[in-house]
This record gives C-alpha cells, structure tokens and sequence, in this order.
C-alpha cells in the first residue's frame, strides 16, 4: 500500500467533498480516501500493483473535478511512500501552504467582487427603485419606455455574470454528473430568474406591439427578477470572499511555523573561511556558524562556543535554553547570545521543523470520525433541496392558480438559502485551527482522530520514568555514618570522594548521579585499583591498602557489616535508593539517589482530577517505592513491579474494564503501550517525531500539557458540534420558511435576496467559530 496526497480542483462545498470521495472510494484497491475542502486537498491510501496516481485522477476528472498528485507537481517528488509516512511532497519548508492558496483565490474572489458590486448598485436601482418611489428618469418610468428599462437591467446583469461563470459552469457540470453540489443550487436558482425575466421581456414587447401599454408594463413589473439574480450571485460572492478571508486566519499557526525556516546559512570551509548558502542547500557534515541573533537554519551537534538557544518557536517553552559543545540544535530555533559552530546532522525534509510542519499537514488533512455525518448528509443534501425545491414550484403553481411569478419567488429561495457549504466546513477549520493552536503550545496532534479521540478519555496511564519523573537520578542525601558516641566516622565530601572513586568505573545510572554530583562539587575521582562489579549486588575496589565497597543492604550483608534498616525502610518510603560505602569492612555512610519528580508533575495529577480523568501509574519499581512516588504526586492508582513487555497488557485490561484509555511515556520503550492505548501520548522532544508510535507528541516534555491537551481537544470537538448543530438547524428553520410555510398564516416571505445573504452569512459563522479558538486557554489547576 502507499499513500498519496492530491490536489484537488473545483469543490465549492460539503457535496463536492462527499461526491470526489465516493468517485475515488470505488476505484478498486483503493484502502482509505479523506477530502479536505479546506485545504483543496485528498489523502488516498491504495495498492501502487492495482492502481497509479493518474487512475486516481481520472476517476476524480470523470466526477466533474481535477486532481493533480503532489509528488507530480513537486520537482523530482517521489510516487508516493509507505503507509504509515508521511506524503512525499515537496519540501514543507518551500511549497505552496494552503493559506498561500487560499490568499490567491480571495484575491481573485476581491476582483470579482468588486465588479460584482460596481454593476448591482445601478441594477438593483432600477430594479427596485419603480416598487420604492425613487426616482427615476422618465427614460425608464414612462409605461411606453419599459423595454428601456428591462433591457438596461439586463446589459448591467451581462458583467455580473460573466465576472461570476464559475457558479453556472460548476454547477451544470455537477447536474451533469448526476452529482448536483451547492454550484448548482446557485445555478438553477439564478437561472430560473432570469429565464423567467427573459420570457417576460419578450411578453412585454408582444403586448407593446399590440398597443397594449399599460398590459405591458404590468407584464414587466410582474415578471422581471434580474436584479433578484445579479443579487444572489453578488452576495454569495461576498460571503465566498468573506468565507475565504476567514479561512486564511485559521491557516496562520501552520503559516508562521513554515515562516520560521531560515532562509541562509553561513557555512565554515575546512580551511576556516566562510560562505554563505542558502538553507536547502546545506548538506550532512557542512560546519555552520550561527551569530547573536540569527536563526539556527538545520538541525546539528554544537562544537564549538557556547550559547542561550530560544527554543520557543518549536517547543512554546519561552525560558531560553543553555547550550554548549555536545548538545543538539534544532532548526528555527534563534541564537540569543554566543556565537557557535555546529555540525549540521539532519537537513531538509528530516529536521524537527520540517517534521513538526508534516504533522501539522497530516492532521490538517485528516478526517475526524465526526465529519463522517457531515458527509452522510452533504452526500444527499442538495439532490434533496432540488426536490424541495421542484415541489414548492408545483404546490404554490397549483395554490395560486398558476402564479409562476410568487412560485419560483418561493421555489428560487429555497435553492439559494440551503447552501451546504457551512456543513462541508464545520469540521475542517476546526481541525486547522486547533491543531495549529496546538503546535504553538507545543502540543502536536498526529490526526484529527486523534483530536477527537483524547476528548473522550476518562483514564490516563503514566509511565513513571522520564514522565512524572525527570528520568535522571539525582542524589538527594549525603548522610555519614556516626560512631557509637554518635559522631560521623567521616565528613561529607570525604564520603563523596570515596564514592566517586568507587563508581568513577560504573557504567550504572545510579553511578552516573553521583558522578554527576562530584563533578559540581569539583571532587576529582580518585583511581582505584583491582575494581570488580557484582551483579545485583554492587561494586568493590581497593584504594591503597584499604578495601573499599558500594552497594545496596544484600552487599552489606554479604560483607558482614549492619545497616539501619529503619532508615532503608524510610528511603524507600520516600522513594529513594539508598546505596551504602564501606572501607575495610566498617560502613562509612549512605548516598540516597532518586529519579526526581517534574515540577509539574503534581499540577498535572490535580488539573486530570479537575477534568474528571483517573490517573494510573505504571512502573518497574517495588510496590513501596512506587506507592511513596505516586503519594507525593496524587496519582490515584499504581501498578508496581511491571515489565516494560508488560505494559502492554495492563493498558488492554484497563479498556476490557471500560476505560477509554490514554497511555503517556516516553514513545520507545512503551511504543507496544502507547499503540494499544485509544491515545498514544509521547513525552520528548526527540527528532524523530515524525516516527513515534504515538498519536500525540508533547514537544515540552512537560506532563502538564496532558490535561491541556485534552482541554483543547474538549474544545475542538465543542466547536464542531456547535458548528453542524448550526449548519442543520440552519438549514430545518430556514428551508421550510423559504418555502412559504407560513405566508398563509403571518404572511412571512423570504426573498431570492435575503436567502442568498443568509446563506453567506452561515459559512461566515461557521469560521468565525471555529476562528474562537484561537484564543484558547487552558484553565489553571
């Protein structure tokens, strides 16, 4: 199977959408299809040994649109990739964005807009001004001088649809297909109009010819609706322009991501001079040089110089971050005060920018499980309004004795009010908004099933290590031991000097704390000699003529030598790892280490218990340490002693229980968990983001953006069923108005004119909506 992305031409709404899915949906081979209005885009998933990228095309082509691969379009871009990849398109750091397409359309949308606008203002003047008393000059007024007027409202409505064609060229070819969008609701409604405006020109001038001037202009003022089309197509272009206006500022988190890739890069030479490229063009290996100020253009190791890194724009963390040789640089990333070289490691397509922007454009072309009624409905929407409208036609024909004037008034608004385009669009800007609020929180949603899924977690599973966690051990206590007079046997750094010198040959994490602990102290680790390493146990050397040990309570005991075992028992209450020293069989002291807490970790426990989600930790530690650990942070369950191979299993029970789980860790060693869980949540700012097993990447490593995420996903989901809850009864209320359901009891008539200026104004709503959430903000625990 490969997956490939498309780019599709010609939808205008939620029926386009449905109707390009189902063309593509019964090619055979074909496994999954997902159309973005929005973006103009369709993600197809089909066996490459049954079906090629123009077999998609053409099935797209003979459905009344145009579809173009990506990788086509893009120079040298590959057929498509495996499942589970991102698309092979062109570089997300050079093509074009979605917001850059839609800038283009509302462009054109503005021009034809304004002449739209420029030839309606004298139209709906004459056509309106003989019903209102304004006045007009006799040229027009006079009941003789009636074809002057019909005919001047018709060269002023030529302009207007010309400038507006597409409505009428989309919206035949739709009919055509058998698959009628909201194109040809507009069509058929302005149509109408001005066929039955036509129709009574020509009446108009047989009765002129008859002498009949005043049948004539009764004829004109019954049956001229021009300025009713040129205003129907006007407005919806207004709402179009308005619409795509809207689009392009749900479209800005994912435009300023793609903004911040350098566009230069000064490269050093071997022999130390430099040059300046372009960003593309740095290669693997290339020595960069990065200034105060400047961006950091690919991603790489530091080698030289030491520096303050703002890696804000990647990770929403606004503390800069120290860095100096050895650390790792991320591109787009600003150099805030030294200047360093590093060694670029990952360029183009595989740094973590470029990734970020690819989940972003994964996400965004996703299909929510809740859009799936959105389709149902679009897929049957506007065939039905056709009915309506058909059937409104014949029941005020026969209500009004054969009035065609008041039954296409009736039957004409009802086409142009039920415009499906605010169904088509409730969950797509939604999506885009909320995943590109998401990545400016650091927050990057894989798919918008994702999204929706996590709204729905009623349980989250931490791994304790490196997620409540720091996952680096930290020595906590330097405790010597005291002699029966209650004196210490040995001073603190003494103690410190004798254990670096012990563990300065262990390659144990515990070793590597307290290593770590004698280096800010600057001891200096001395050597020792015949060092042996006991499994399960701990370590033993000899340092002159003294032998020396390190290790836990079993090695002491080995040894011959008593510990307090009230203080191991309050170690491991407290969920620290004692490890004990002893020179030539007398203990010198204890050095507690333990794997410190985050210090969010306990606001993330309460801000979960806020939002009515269990919390659950998963660990390979004893039952009692594990037990004092999840105390300290309020984690209401714990389950100890688990093999990392384990995991897994305790996850599945937790669903076969009922729980809809999310499963929180570091994305390698708990890759079978994260995958079992309805979420996968990943902890880590590693650059093979795009390759995680989970579905959500927390780029901070901060385990407090679990319940934020989960506030904006609650959000997201909020805001779309707002929008369809709108969409429909939008349509429920309106249309049976429209069909003049109540003009025999109040006398209430909707317009051709005020149907098309509702049905702008949905869409309008719609966006503006789904725009809310840009000013999203999580509450506080």
């Amino acid at each position: 199977m490969v997956q490939e992305t498309f780019d599709v031409g010609g939808m205008t709404c939620a029926a386009c959408q449905a109707h390009v899915e189902k063309a593509v949906c019964k090619l055979e081979g074909v496994q999954d299809v997902s159309v973005n209005l929005l973006s103009g885009s369709m993600r197809v998933t089909f066996d490459e040994d049954t079906l090629t990228d123009r077999d998609v095309c053409d099935a797209v082509d003979r459905a009344g649109y145009t579809a173009q691969a990506q990788t086509s379009a893009a120079a040298g871009g590959a057929s498509g990739t495996s499942t589970g990849t991102a698309s092979s398109t062109a570089h997300p750091l050079t093509a074009q964005s979605p917001t850059k397409k839609l800038e283009a359309t509302a462009r054109a949308m503005r021009k034809r807009l304004i002449i739209s606008i420029v030839f309606l203002i004298p139209l709906f003047y004459l056509g309106m001004g003989h019903m209102s008393g304004w006045p007009l000059p006799a040229f027009f007024t006079a009941h003789q001088n009636i074809m002057n007027l019909a005919l001047t409202e018709l060269l002023l409505l030529l302009p207007i649809l010309y400038v507006n064609d597409s409505y009428f060229i989309n919206g035949f070819k739709s009919l055509f297909h058998g698959a009628p969008t909201m194109d040809a609701l507009i069509a058929v409604g302005a149509t109408a109009s001005i066929a039955w405006s036509i129709f009574g020109m020509y009446r108009t001038a047989a009765a002129l010819a008859a002498g009949d001037i005043m049948g004539a202009h009764a004829i004109a003022m019954d049956s001229l609706y021009l300025e009713s089309a040129g205003t129907i197509l006007s407005l919806v272009t207004v709402g179009k322009y308005l619409e795509t206006r809207s689009k392009v500022k749900t479209g800005s988190a994912l435009e300023a991501l793609v903004d911040l890739a350098p566009k230069t890069a000064t490269v050093v030479s071997q022999d130390g001079t430099e040059r300046t490229v372009n960003a593309d063009a740095v290669q693997l290996g290339n020595v960069i040089r990065v200034r105060p100020g400047e961006a950091i253009p690919v991603d790489g190791v530091l080698l030289e110089g030491t520096s303050s890194i703002d890696e804000s724009a990647l990770t929403g963390e606004s503390i800069p971050v120290e860095k100096g040789p050895g650390d790792t640089v991320n591109a787009a990333t600003i150099n805030r005060t030294g200047s360093f070289t590093f060694r670029a490691t990952r360029v183009g397509d595989d740094t973590s920018l470029a990734q970020i922007i690819r989940l972003v454009e994964d996400a965004n072309a996703t299909k929510a499980p809740i859009a799936r009624l959105a389709d149902k409905v679009a897929a049957v929407f506007v065939p039905a309004v056709l009915v309506i409208a058909a059937a409104v036609f014949v029941v005020w024909m026969i209500a009004t004795g054969g009035d065609v004037s008041r039954a296409l008034t009736f039957a004409v608004t009802v086409l142009v009010i039920s415009c499906p385009c605010a169904l088509g669009l409730a969950t797509p800007v939604a999506i885009m908004v909320g995943t590109g609020k998401g990545a400016e929180m650091g927050i990057l949603f894989k798919s918008a099933e994702a999204l929706e899924t996590l709204r729905d977690v009623d349980t989250v599973v931490f791994d304790k290590t490196g997620t409540i966690t720091q996952g680096k051990p930290m020595v906590t206590d330097i405790l010597p031991a005291t002699d029966t007079t209650g004196e210490p046997v040995i001073r603190e750094k003494a103690l410190l000097k004798l254990a670096a010198a012990l563990e300065r040959s262990s390659e144990h994490p515990l070793a590597e704390a307290i290593m770590a602990c004698a280096d800010e102290r600057g001891i200096v680790a001395r050597v020792v000699e015949d060092f042996e390493a006991i499994p399960g146990r701990g370590v033993t050397a000899r340092e002159g003529g003294n032998h020396i040990a390190a290790g836990n309570a079993a090695l002491m005991a080995d040894l011959g030598i008593s510990i307090d075992r009230s203080e191991l028992e309050r170690f491991a209450r407290e969920g620290k790892t004692p490890l004990f020293f002893a020179k030539n069989g007398q203990l010198m002291g204890t050095i507690a280490v333990a794997d410190e807490l985050r210090p969010t970790s306990m606001e993330t426990i309460a801000a979960l218990g806020n939002l009515g989600v269990k919390t659950v930790m998963l660990t390979g530690d004893n039952k009692l340490t594990a037990r004092a650990i999840a105390a300290r942070v309020g984690v209401s369950d714990v389950i100890a002693d688990v093999l990392p191979a384990d995991k897994e299993r305790h996850v599945r029970e937790l669903q076969e229980h009922g729980g809809i789980v999310a499963m929180v860790g570091d994305g390698i060693n708990d890759s079978p968990a994260l995958a079992r869980a309805n979420a996968g949540i990943a902890i880590g700012t590693g650059t093979d983001i795009a390759k995680e097993g989970a579905d959500i990447v927390l780029m901070k490593s901060d385990p407090l953006d679990v319940p934020r995420a989960i506030e904006l996903s609650r959000a997201v989901i909020r805001n779309i069923k707002q929008d369809l809850f709108w969409a429909l009864f939008y349509n429920t209320l309106l249309i049976p108005l429209a069909a003049g359901a109540l003009y025999p009891l109040l006398g209430w008539q909707l317009t051709p004119m005020f149907g098309a200026a509702a049905m702008s104004l949905s869409s309008v709503c719609v966006v503006s909506n789904a725009l809310r959430l840009k000013g999203f903000k999580p509450k506080k625990a």
